[in-house]
């Protein structure tokens, strides 16, 4: 049984680098795998040294890439209907329809969330963003206790839970 049944709920863990990150993603897609949660998103918030900031969506469709993808369909649909005009006219409609999707598209962590992480992510570090479902809270805490020096950022649990998930990390 999961201590928040049905509840979403929002995790943001800061490491020191990409790598550590990477693992600690790993590590909570295993917990997916195992079932102590159901990993509905995950976002990696990335700040260099420069201050610039880079975000990786799992889930969220890509502007570039549904474009390209609207533009192939609509094109060969046009090129069926219409020959080289019909082309021309489907590549142009899908291409612009494709980009307009992606950026309205939200289905995992919202774009506000994903703002206030690129606002809180320190310089040199990634932040992991997680959203969840049917968390097992004690199995997320013994997790965390395998990356000491990380850093919680932000998580909508209860404030005892927030406390242990603090311990663990600081080791």
């Amino acid at each position: 049984m999961s201590d928040d049944e049905g509840s979403q709920t929002l995790v943001g863990i800061s490491f020191p680098d990409i790598y550590r990150a990477q693992e600690f993603l790993t590590a909570a897609t295993g917990l997916a795998a195992r079932g102590s949660l159901q990993l509905k998103d995950a976002v990696l918030v990335t700040k260099d040294d420069d201050g610039k900031t880079h975000v990786k969506e799992t889930i969220d469709p890509e502007p570039g890439r549904t474009a390209l993808s609207g533009a192939l369909w609509a094109g060969l649909f046009g090129w069926m209907l219409g020959g080289p005009v019909g082309w021309a006219a489907g590549m142009a409609v899908g291409g612009v329809g494709g980009a307009v999707t992606a950026k309205v598209v939200d289905l995992g962590v919202s774009d506000e969330w994903v703002d206030w992480f690129r606002q809180a992510v320190q310089p040199g570090t990634t932040t992991v963003v997680l959203l969840l479902e049917d968390l097992h809270t004690e199995a997320l805490v013994e997790e965390a206790g395998r990356f000491p020096g990380a850093e919680l950022v932000y998580a909508n649990l209860a404030e005892d839970t927030l406390d242990r998930i603090e311990a663990a990390l600081a080791g």
